[in-house]
């Protein structure tokens, strides 16, 4: 059985992610005809023909698509452990965090505290929704995710879901909308709401807690934005529904108070990382440090 020529293999996966042969060539600085030899000997060496034609397009066929799954696994792995084996020859050491967008910016700083300031550290910070960065951890573009919900298992990649802290959710607001003392139900009917979008756990513990309540509170507004409900709180258009920690810095000032405590309604972080054989040592002492704290 000949053995695998992994220059051809390296060919082939940058003509599939690319799509296009005449771009992957020029991108190379190699000619179409011997990106095409390449490919066709890698083609003879796998016994299948791994890409079919439609105009100037290329698709990959069947066992293209089972050959593209084993090249990002096996470069993806290369490149994880060029990164990790350059990191140990050094003193200066990078994390790679990417982070819910919606998620509050004050639990991040803390969970980053450990190495903010540190000269051999440098930071790469990442946002956006939970299915780019769980992308960007599976290609080991990231070494961990904050996020705010576990993710489903697909038995795709193994991914592990440390729970660092879970956090009260309270009612916050300006220091004049709790003067007078009243029940929890007559304060919530009392004055606006400013509450989580549909589709999160706050906002589910919310919609439970009135319903127990029975009451229909007037809803002034609905962020999906952790900092946009802080800016609504601190221009004071109503009570907000979020985790002290958001506002903190307001709380310290005065601007903002903790009303009252909402009894079963918890925020709860999560770092998610991929089961590597070469992590980011810098995540040991994160993980350790910020579960410890919040246990």
């Amino acid at each position: 059985m000949s053995s695998l020529n992994y220059n051809h293999l390296r060919y082939f996966w940058a003509v599939a992610h690319d799509g296009n042969l005449t771009r992957t060539a020029a991108r190379l600085n190699v000619t179409q005809s011997a990106l095409s030899v390449q490919i066709r000997k890698l083609e003879a060496s796998l016994g299948n023909a791994l890409f079919e034609r439609s105009g100037r397009k290329l698709h990959l066929t069947e066992a293209g698509r089972i050959a593209l799954d084993h090249a990002d696994a096996i470069f993806n792995t290369g490149e994880e452990l060029l990164g990790t084996l350059r990191d140990a020859d050094t003193s200066h050491k990078t994390l790679r965090l990417g982070a819910l967008a919606t998620l509050s910016r004050n639990f991040q700083m803390e969970f980053l505290q450990p190495l903010l300031g540190r000269p051999d550290v440098e930071l790469v910070l990442r946002s956006g929704n939970t299915a780019e960065l769980i992308a960007s951890l599976r290609a080991l573009r990231l070494d961990v995710v904050l996020i705010n919900q576990p993710p489903a298992h697909d038995g795709h990649s193994p991914l592990v879901a440390h729970r660092l802290a879970e956090r009260a959710v309270s009612l916050i607001g300006a220091p004049a909308r709790f003067r007078t003392k009243c029940s929890l139900a007559e304060r919530l009917m009392a004055h606006p709401v400013i509450v989580p979008t549909s589709g999160t756990s706050v906002r589910a513990g919310f919609d439970a807690l009135i319903y127990k309540l029975d009451i229909r509170p007037h809803v002034i507004a609905e962020a999906d934005d952790m900092a946009m409900m802080r800016l609504l709180a601190r221009e004071d258009i109503g009570l907000a529904v979020l985790p002290p920690i958001v506002v903190k810095d307001e709380i310290a000032a005065g601007t903002l108070v903790v009303g009252a405590a909402l009894p079963g309604i918890v925020q709860t972080f999560y770092a998610v990382m991929m089961e590597r054989r070469f992590p980011n040592p810098l995540l040991k002492e994160l993980i350790g440090k910020g579960r410890k704290k919040n246990t």
